[in-house]
């Protein structure tokens, strides 16, 4: 018996944003935001692809959207590469989806919390141990919670969590390890399977129940994160290469900076590949070649202006402007 890694985005929505099981996502978002207790009790699975209803914001996508109990809604999202400017991206998903609640003319009342819970497979907080972190609004200096608190920042990083199948103690606890360790079990184990949520879980990941076209596209996508994986592991290794030439402890630490901002670079360039290839389907070699080429801020531009793109002939045109 061998098992999908939840870390894909296909495997991710496929496990957590399915249809026909509900308490799946139910039982999840209680062990990650209330520590395992049953305060979801209602659950409403949103399509992350719809568009919003404010013209002109980027496009972005999420793994699992949901309204849940409390009138609140639930952004989710699987991060396998600390790519450039992530943090941004977390905060700007969050109030875009706050933002485009509200239809032309409707008031502020209107307006519902919004949770926005990002999981990790890097470690994002290094100052700190903690595996599940939350972020609200606070007074600087009393530290009082800002009135509805209508915004709030969840981020579980899983190289933190450390336990064994025999160490597990809770429900958060055993979602984690099955988020971490899925592909790595040969069977269903009782620590997991007690849990009848995760033992549902485990049978949508089972690669016997995928059909071949699934499996086809699981295997695409895991070999995709590895190249990206490569690509920053590679531009590490340039600017340690680059810093110990240079002979000096400051180019060597300089060296691992650039290494590692090129390697973000080219995790950044194999994302808007990714999302071209859904915009406008596969491109030829020498069109991914030009925009490897393309600065970090044209980067930027680039995967804004594929909001508006509608074929190979818009993406040509934008690559022949920005030439220009």
């Amino acid at each position: 018996m061998r098992f999908i890694s939840p870390k894909t985005d296909f495997a991710f929505k496929k496990i957590f944003a399915s249809s026909e099981h509900p308490e799946i996502l139910i039982s999840f978002l209680n062990a990650m935001l209330y520590n395992g207790e049953p305060t979801i009790q209602e659950i409403e699975i949103i399509d992350p692809y719809s568009a919003g209803s404010v013209t002109g914001l980027k496009d972005t996508y999420l793994d699992v959207k949901a309204k849940i109990t409390g009138n609140k809604t639930v952004i989710v999202e699987m991060q396998v590469l600390n790519v450039a400017a992530f943090e941004k991206r977390v905060v700007y998903n969050a109030a875009k989806t706050y933002s485009t609640q509200l239809k032309a003319g409707e008031g502020y009342l209107k307006l519902n919390p919004v949770i926005a819970l990002t999981i990790t497979d890097f470690i994002l907080f290094e100052n700190t141990s903690k595996l599940i972190s939350n972020f609200e609004f606070t007074e600087t200096e009393e530290k009082f919670v800002y009135p509805n608190c209508e915004l709030k920042l969840v981020f579980v990083e899983l190289p933190k969590f450390k336990k064994e199948l025999n160490e597990l103690e809770n429900l958060p606890e055993k979602w984690i390890y099955f988020m971490k360790n899925a592909p790595s079990l040969e069977a269903v184990p009782d620590t997991l399977g007690s849990i009848e949520e995760i033992n549902t879980a485990l049978g949508i990941a089972n690669r016997a129940n995928l059909t071949l076209d699934e499996l086809n596209d699981v295997d695409k996508r895991e070999m995709f994160i590895q190249d990206q994986i490569g690509s920053v592991m590679k531009g590490i290794e340039i600017g340690l290469q680059q810093g110990i030439e240079q002979g000096i402890q400051q180019g060597i630490e300089q060296g691992i900076e650039q290494g590692i901002e090129r390697g973000k670079i080219e995790g950044e360039i194999g994302l808007i590949m990714r999302q071209i290839v859904r915009r406008v389907g596969e491109v030829t070699q020498e069109v991914q070649t030009r925009i490897q080429g393309l600065s970090g801020e044209q980067l930027d531009d680039l995967g804004e202006a594929l909001l508006d793109f509608r074929s190979q002939e818009d993406l040509m045109a934008w690559l022949d402007s920005a030439a220009g």
